[in-house]
C-alpha cells in the first residue's frame, strides 16, 4: 500500500475512536462514503484479506458521519485504509482501492511491528 505521510507521532486509535473493537493482530480500518464506487470493491478486497488473516477485523466508517474523525486523522478522499497493529498504531495508510497482495503485505508490517520488528 502506498505511504502517504509519515506514521510516526499519530498516536493510536482504539475501539472508543473507531466505534468497533480492535482486531488480535491487526486492523484494517476504512474510510468511505455513501456513493463511492471504489469504496465498495475496497469493502470486499479488505472483507476477504480479514477472513483469510487470523486476528484480523476489518472496520468500516462512514466519512461523512464522522468528520471530526476524518478531520483529526487528515482524510481527504475515500476509499483510504489505514492498516493499525494491534495496539492501535497506524503502520499504513493508502488512499484509493487497494490491492489484495499490497493489503497482506501492510498486515505483515503491523504484526511484525507489534512483535518489535521493524
Amino acid at each position: 500500500m502506498r505511504e502517504e505521510y509519515d506514521e510516526g507521532g499519530r498516536g493510536r486509535l482504539g475501539a472508543a475512536e473507531l466505534g468497533a473493537e480492535l482486531g488480535e493482530r491487526a486492523t484494517l480500518v476504512q474510510f468511505s462514503s455513501a456513493f463511492c464506487a471504489p469504496c465498495r470493491a475496497t469493502r470486499r478486497v479488505l472483507g476477504d484479506v480479514a477472513g483469510l488473516v487470523p486476528g484480523v477485523r476489518h472496520v468500516e466508517i462512514d466519512a461523512e458521519a464522522r468528520l471530526q474523525l476524518v478531520r483529526a486523522l487528515g482524510i481527504v478522499r475515500t476509499p483510504t485504509v489505514l492498516v493499525l497493529d494491534a495496539d492501535g498504531r497506524v503502520v499504513r495508510r493508502a488512499a484509493g482501492q487497494p490491492r489484495k497482495a499490497d493489503v497482506i503485505a501492510a498486515i505483515g508490517r503491523a504484526v511484525r511491528a507489534d512483535d518489535g520488528e521493524s
